[in-house]
C-alpha cells in the first residue's frame, strides 16, 4: 500500500496531525475517511452536524478542515463563517464541491476557504491537496511554537535585566537612608505600608506587587542631599529646604528613561510623593485627583513611617500620635480616601510599626 510519504521525498511526518471532515453525506464521509487513512494520517475526525461543527472545532482543534459546500440547513459558506471568529490565522479549509461555478468559488475564497476538491472525489487529487495544505500547516506551527520560545526567552532576558536594575537602584536608595535611618529600613517600611493601603482600596495583586517594588525608590533621590543639611539637627534654612525638596526630581530624573513599568512608576512616585491633597505640595503643585494614586499612597506610607522614627531634628511620635497626625492632614495634606484605607489596614494590623525606643 503506498503511504502519503511516497508522494514527497520530505521526511516530514504528518500522520498525527488533524483532519475534522464536515458533511451531512455518511457515506462521503466515509469515502473522504477512507482515502486519508489509507494515505497514513491517523487522526481523522467527522462531523455529520452542520450546526455542530463550531463545536466539534473547539473540541478536537485540528489542523485541517474538510469541509462539504452543499448541505441541508447549513451550507458550507454559513458553516465556514460560523467558524471564522474560531479560526487561526491561515488556517487550512478545503471546500469539496462539484458546483464550478466561479462566483461560489469566489465567495468561498472570501470567506477563508484555502483550496477546493472537486466532486466526484479523485483519491489522488485529495491527498496531494490535503498533504500541501498540511504541509502548510505543519510549518506555520512550527515557526508559531518558535516565536514563543523566542519571546519567552526575551521575556526570560527583559525581566533579569529589570530585576538587576531595579537591585541597583534599591541599594542605592538603601545606601542614602542609611545616613538618616540607621536601620536603613525605612524604604522597605514604606513599601510594606503601601502595599497594605493598596490592597484596601482595591488594587489587583499584581499592581500592588508592582507599588511595592517602586516605593522602595520613592526617595532615591535623597542621595543628592548634602550630609550636612540631611543630618542638620537645627531648624534649616529657606535656602536648605529647596535643596531638600529638590530631591523628589533628583530621583525623577535618577529613574527617568527606563523601559521597566516599575522603574517608569518608581519615577512617578518619586516625582509626585511630596505632592499634597490641597495643592501646597512640591515640587509641582499638584493637587487632588491630578497627584498619581501610586503617589498618594506611599505619600501617606512615607509620611506615617517618618512620624513614628526619631529624626536628628525631632523625637518619634508614638502610633496614637502619629494616627492623629495622620487624621488631621486628611483632606489637606492627604488623600481622605488614602488615609480611610490606612487606617484600616491599621486596624487590621497591617501596618509595619514598631515602638520606638525611648532614652
Amino acid at each position: 500500500m503506498r503511504s502519503l510519504f511516497d508522494y514527497d521525498t520530505r521526511t516530514v511526518d504528518l500522520s498525527q496531525m488533524k483532519l475534522l471532515l464536515v458533511d451531512d453525506d455518511e457515506a462521503s464521509l466515509v469515502l473522504v475517511r477512507g482515502i486519508l487513512e489509507r494515505a497514513g494520517y491517523e487522526r481523522v475526525f467527522t462531523c455529520d452536524e452542520p450546526m455542530r461543527v463550531v463545536e466539534r472545532f473547539m473540541e478536537l482543534r485540528p489542523d485541517l478542515v474538510v469541509l462539504d459546500m452543499h448541505m441541508p440547513g447549513r451550507d458550507g459558506l454559513q458553516v465556514l463563517g460560523d467558524l471564522r471568529p474560531v479560526l487561526p490565522e491561515a488556517f487550512p479549509v478545503v471546500m469539496v464541491t462539484g458546483d464550478a461555478r466561479p462566483e461560489l468559488r469566489e465567495a468561498a475564497l472570501a470567506s477563508g476557504a484555502k483550496d477546493f476538491i472537486n466532486k466526484p472525489v479523485n483519491p489522488t487529487e485529495t491527498r496531494l491537496r490535503i498533504r500541501n495544505l498540511l504541509e502548510a500547516r505543519y510549518y506555520q506551527k512550527q515557526l508559531e511554537e518558535q516565536n514563543e520560545r523566542l519571546e519567552e526567552a526575551v521575556r526570560r532576558r527583559t525581566a533579569d535585566l529589570e530585576h538587576s536594575q531595579l537591585e541597583m537602584l534599591v541599594r542605592l536608595a538603601r545606601a542614602a537612608e542609611y545616613r538618616d535611618d540607621d536601620t536603613g529600613e525605612h524604604t522597605w517600611r514604606v513599601a510594606q505600608t503601601a502595599g497594605a493601603i493598596a490592597r484596601r482600596l482595591g488594587m489587583s495583586p499584581a499592581r500592588v506587587e508592582m507599588l511595592m517594588r517602586a516605593a522602595r525608590l520613592h526617595d532615591v533621590g535623597k542621595i543628592t542631599v548634602p550630609d550636612a543639611i540631611l543630618l542638620k539637627p537645627g531648624e534649616l534654612t529657606e535656602e536648605e529646604r529647596e535643596v531638600v525638596r529638590g530631591h523628589a526630581k533628583a530621583g525623577a530624573e535618577l529613574l527617568s528613561g527606563s523601559r521597566s513599568p516599575t522603574i517608569r512608576l518608581a519615577e512617578v512616585i518619586a516625582l509626585n510623593h511630596h505632592e499634597r491633597w490641597d495643592g501646597k505640595g512640591y515640587p509641582n503643585g499638584l493637587a487632588g485627583e491630578a497627584i498619581p494614586l501610586e503617589a498618594r499612597i506611599v505619600a501617606v506610607a512615607d509620611a506615617f513611617d517618618a512620624m513614628c522614627r526619631d529624626r536628628v531634628h525631632r523625637r518619634a511620635m508614638t502610633l496614637p500620635e502619629a494616627i492623629a497626625e495622620m487624621t488631621r492632614g486628611a483632606g489637606t495634606q492627604f488623600d481622605p480616601v488614602v488615609v480611610e484605607a490606612f487606617l484600616r489596614a491599621v486596624d487590621a494590623g497591617e501596618v509595619v510599626y514598631q515602638e520606638p525606643a525611648r532614652r
